[in-house]
């Protein structure tokens, strides 16, 4: 009687021993969810489309960049698009007065933290300092503080939701990060960017088709891309600037309309 009773503790013991670790693996694969993945809401609430198939709002981080955005700004002009910068505050005090340009061209800047860390290893103090750090850059170049968000790489933690409503800020995250940083050719990152044509050409169709209607209904899409490199200024974005010189004539083709984050929601982030 004892060898069985101890035989079946020790299955018990052996069966936590198996069952822990997988415990553990599912609640880091829920935290990683969590901190990263752009429709994600459990660290609060976050704009991951825009309101309307569409509205297509093309967004950049990590400038300003005096070699690259300058540049990107003429384009934009060129295509009469209208898109958001989420900017770096140490790269912002640098050079406020493209912020001024930025804005005085139509465009929208928004907060993408003060130096660019992964905020999902930050503490509740680094993160909050690291949101004002960066707010406080822009309103002291632009006279006004921005409204909207973008986490560096992504990267949320438990405490941001708290320090940007501290501030005001809707986190904004994305539809499409197609990676033009490590873009080898221009064709690259276009193939990269052709499921906003497809959206675009699904959407076109949707009154007509209930199925489309119902995958479409989620909003339009949310492009990420960059103007400047987190690491140094002047990176070089040409690979960028030369993939958006045929894009956006395509997609204006295909009756989306380039929005600000402004203009791509109507109500708060849910």
């Amino acid at each position: 009687m004892r060898i069985r009773a101890t035989s079946c503790e020790n299955v018990a013991v052996d069966s936590y021993l198996i069952g822990a670790p997988a415990a553990v693996g599912a609640a880091a694969g829920l935290l990683a969810y969590a901190g990263r993945y752009p429709d994600s809401k459990i660290f609060g609430p976050a704009i991951t489309h825009t309101n309307s198939p569409r509205k297509l709002a093309v967004t950049f981080d990590d400038g300003p960049n005096p070699t690259m955005t300058p540049k990107l700004l003429d384009l934009l002009d060129r295509h009469k698009t209208r898109a958001t910068f989420f900017v770096i505050g140490k790269f912002a005090r640098q050079h406020p007065e493209l912020l001024r340009e930025t804005v005085a061209r139509g465009h929208v800047v928004g907060n993408h933290t003060d130096s660019h860390p992964n905020l999902f290893w930050s503490s509740a103090s680094q993160t909050r300092d690291e949101l004002r750090r960066c707010q406080d850059a822009i309103t002291s170049a632009l006279n006004a503080p921005p409204k909207f968000f973008r986490p560096p790489f992504g990267w949320r933690n438990p405490w941001l939701a708290a320090s940007a409503h501290e501030l005001q800020l809707k986190v904004v995250t994305w539809t499409l990060l197609p990676g033009d940083w490590r873009a080898p050719t221009d064709d690259w990152l276009i193939d990269r960017m052709q499921s906003i044509s497809a959206h675009a050409k699904s959407g076109a169709t949707s009154d007509a088709n209930s199925a489309a209607s119902a995958t479409y209904a989620r909003g339009g899409d949310i492009l990420c891309l960059h103007d400047g490199g987190h690491r140094a200024q002047n990176t070089d974005r040409t690979r960028t600037l030369a993939a958006l010189e045929q894009c956006l004539p395509r997609w204006r083709d295909l009756g989306l309309e380039f929005v600000t984050m402004n203009e791509a929601v109507s109500t708060p982030a849910l």
